[in-house]
């Protein structure tokens, strides 16, 4: 029962990861909405691994390493593959971009800042009760939501903008420097239900229900594009 309670956090961790390599299959078969599905499953799951172990006081190294592992395919393997075939347009094969259109290739500048700030992250201890830099969860967020948004339009003429090659590489290279800034953020994540301990949270989650209810999934970009310049402000818990 003890080799079961300690697992626990990991199996839910391993969720994370076969949502991510799902989400995979998805950006390959250019499903990008069912991309996008799969990474804010696994997304889900990575918000629960952290907790049960907390709440279950299991807390290791090995959790952590996997954790980052499976963080690397689901927020940032996926979201840099839904932006490849965003800017391959066209369907290119890989030796057509290699050779005649490179630009796709920039959104794979996706999971190699990822795979740096979490294994940046795992060193760096001043991360304990918050984050330095975009966490990759919520850079998935803001790069799916370009599909999202694409598949479900909730303001006029945007899709014009979303899918300009200008955009696309501008919000990879952005992506790829939040993620490695020295912004100081406050952790999405919670250690208990606690009003009193959670309550700028709670408001940043129902300030996020609301925009999504008035704006759907620009809502949700919205949301992630707050966060940040939160950092600015440097907002704490």
């Amino acid at each position: 029962m003890k080799y079961i309670k300690r697992q626990l956090p990991n199996a839910i961790t391993a969720l994370n990861l076969l949502s991510g390599c799902l989400g995979v299959i998805a950006a390959l078969e250019n499903n990008l909405l069912g991309a996008a599905c799969f990474v804010a499953l696994g997304i889900f799951f990575d918000f629960f691994d952290g907790f049960a172990a907390r709440l279950l006081q299991v807390k290791s190294e090995l959790g952590k390493q996997l954790d980052s592992l499976a963080d690397l395919i689901t927020s940032g393997l996926v979201p840099g593959l839904v932006l490849y075939t965003l800017l391959n347009g066209n369907g290119d094969g890989l030796y057509e971009v290699l050779s005649h259109n490179p630009l796709p290739l920039i959104g794979l500048i996706i999971p190699v800042a990822a795979a740096y700030r979490l294994a940046n992250f795992n060193i760096d201890t001043r991360q304990e009760d918050g984050f330095i830099g975009l966490p990759t969860p919520a850079t998935a967020l803001l790069v799916l939501s370009v599909p999202c948004m694409l598949t479900y339009p909730s303001i006029p003429g945007l899709e014009l903008y979303l899918t300009s090659p200008y955009f696309l590489v501008g919000l990879a290279v952005f992506c790829a420097l939040i993620m490695n800034a020295p912004l100081p953020l406050f952790s999405l994540k919670f250690s208990s239900f606690g009003w009193q301990e959670n309550k700028l949270r709670y408001l940043f989650l129902a300030m996020g229900l609301f925009w999504m209810v008035l704006w759907q999934f620009t809502g949700l970009a919205f949301l992630i594009l707050t966060y940040v310049i939160s950092g600015f402000f440097k907002v704490k818990i």
